[in-house]
């Protein structure tokens, strides 16, 4: 079995970037280690990257938002000369399997998303300080920042290459951010987008693809100057203390298992499933918001977000032939309400903010994950609040109804709470419930009606919160004959059934990104043209250029 990928990491293991912090503004360098690809094959240069590179971002994205309260502007800038960033390593891209170009595009996408969130979600804002080179996926960097600024040094460029150079799509939502958050004209960005070369100067920002562009002597200053801009609007606290977000409790066992303090994730690699178990908490909710930054990480909320967000990468990444992932929350439902009804209730102060934006982050990775999806909610469970979530994520549910012969587990089931009704939103801005009901939206008020009660399977099935509820005697017999199915279907014809069900009613540049684009650069990925043999992925920097089949389809 190949090598696997771990999504955790920590300062100092950091290969690929520096950060200096200055009060209320980090600069944050991209300054990547050529011989530090996570693979062999290939050199990371001229601040090109790969999935290791954007680990390590991922990571400094995350711990801004928790160990740095006091930041309100991320300032990104390249420590390498003549060269903001190349993009994605196309040695990289050309070598690798078609399963990793596409969960590689997957993360680096949500990764953008979380830092393009930041400021309007948090207050803490980023500004990309371009000097050099920015093409590609160096590109797609800058556009996820809230502004960007552009040295006018005659060499300096903006350019989306792909579609000329690579026969590809910008694989990180470049295409969707410039016509939808840049508002650049249909035209200019068509021309934009098949010139190698890029636009420089004044007429990137007569087209909007940046905000300044400035000389190279006021370059610093104007960094500066917008830096300070960004900060006075923001609402982030100036003397907040922040929480270490300490190593996850984690061990690997040889069978595949991967046991944390409040996740388990069991492979059964026969039947290609993977079962997921949340624990719900034991202890009491914090009492106060001092009891919150006292437990920091291990608060339960933040706890099993940051284990259920790891499984997830884990599984997308690592168990690539797992079709089916199977998620049980066991618990006390009442202590879970209890948790999300403290940070619900603090929501404005800083860190329980930043937990159930942490809490929406992970439940849009688990609708964005290519496997069918299925809950099941037993005696014992806890689906309350986030955790209920779950059973509106996934594709299907299954509740138990009544007592289970030798089982003294209390019945099954189902608590909605206030955060059920807009704390989550789904990638298309509306809550899982909302999509649910689409046709139907009534049954929302109606849903809204009942917060608070312990809802067993007749109610949850009258109120449609479930899809199906069965008895002991056929529980067992249905799940298994649902699993097995779902795992013999074709992974490419369920990926697309899924996605496209999963995300109903109004189209967002997220889900533009993730279903539209995404779909595309699935198929691209494998296209002869891109990575055939003559394709233009495996024929860059040879100096001959790809052989293209001309038929259009």
């Amino acid at each position: 079995m190949a090598k696997a990928i771990d999504f955790q990491t920590d300062p100092s293991k950091y290969r690929h970037w520096k950060i200096r912090y200055e009060g209320e503004v980090a600069h944050l360098l991209m300054d990547v280690d050529e011989t530090g690809g996570l693979f062999e094959g290939y050199e990371l240069k001229l601040n090109s990257y790969d999935l290791g590179v954007d680990i390590e971002l991922a990571d400094i994205v995350q711990r801004m938002r928790f160990e740095h309260p006091e930041v309100k502007v991320v300032v990104m800038q390249s420590g390498k000369e003549r060269v903001f960033c190349a993009g994605a390593n196309i040695r990289m891209l050309g070598g690798a399997a078609h399963s990793h170009k596409v969960n590689f595009c997957k993360f680096t996408n949500e990764t953008r998303n979380t830092f393009e969130a930041a400021g309007r979600e948090s207050g803490q804002y980023y500004i990309a300080a371009v000097r050099g080179a920015c093409a590609g996926g160096g590109y797609e960097l800058a556009l996820a920042c809230d502004h960007i600024i552009l040295t006018d040094d005659g060499s300096s460029s903006v350019s989306l290459p792909e579609v000329p150079l690579l026969a590809v799509l910008p694989g990180t939502g470049g295409l969707t951010r410039v016509t939808d958050k840049r508002k650049v004209r249909r035209d200019h960005a068509d021309v934009f987008c098949s010139t190698e070369e890029g636009v420089r100067g004044k007429r990137a920002k007569e087209w909007k693809l940046v905000d300044d562009v400035v000389a190279n002597t006021k370059f610093d200053e104007t960094v500066s100057q917008r830096a300070r801009e960004f900060a006075a609007k923001s609402r982030r606290p100036s003397d907040a203390k922040g929480i270490s977000l300490t190593p996850l409790d984690r061990t690997f066992g040889e069978d595949g298992t991967v046991t944390y303090s409040s996740v388990e994730v069991e492979i059964d690699r026969e039947k290609r499933i993977a079962r997921v178990t949340i624990h719900g908490p034991t202890d009491a909710a914090p009492a106060s918001l001092d009891d919150l930054q006292e437990q920091g990480a291990s608060t339960w909320m933040l706890r099993v977000a940051r284990e259920l967000d790891d499984a997830i990468l884990h599984l997308r990444n690592n168990e690539l032939e797992t079709g089916v992932i199977v998620f049980r929350a066991q618990g006390d439902p009442e202590l879970v309400a209890a948790h999300e009804r403290f940070l619900l209730d603090n929501r404005e102060h800083w860190l329980a903010n930043e937990m159930l934006l942490y809490f929406k982050r992970v439940l849009k990775r688990v609708d964005l994950t290519s496997r069918s999806l299925v809950a099941l909610v037993e005696p014992g469970s806890c689906f309350a609040g986030p955790l209920a979530e779950l059973l509106f994520a996934v594709d299907r549910s299954y509740m138990a109804e009544g007592d289970f012969e030798g089982d003294n587990r209390p019945v099954a089931t189902l608590t909605l709470t206030d955060g059920n009704f807009g704390s989550y939103p789904m990638s298309n801005d509306l809550t899982r419930l909302q999509t649910r009901f689409l046709g139907e939206p009534q049954k929302v008020d109606e849903a809204k009606e009942r917060v608070g009660e312990a809802l067993e399977a007749f109610d949850a099935n009258a109120l449609g919160l479930v899809t199906f509820c069965f008895d002991d005697i056929d529980w067992e017999d249905e799940v298994r004959i649902f699993l097995e199915e779902r795992a013999s279907f074709s992974p490419d014809a369920l990926t697309g059934m899924e996605a496209n069900l999963r995300f109903a009613g109004p189209e967002t540049m997220e889900t533009r990104i993730f279903g539209r684009l995404t779909a595309w650069q699935n198929w691209i990925f494998q296209r002869p043209n891109a990575v055939g043999e003559k394709g233009a992925l495996q024929r860059y920097g040879t100096g001959v250029r790809g052989e293209f089949d001309m038929k259009r389809v």
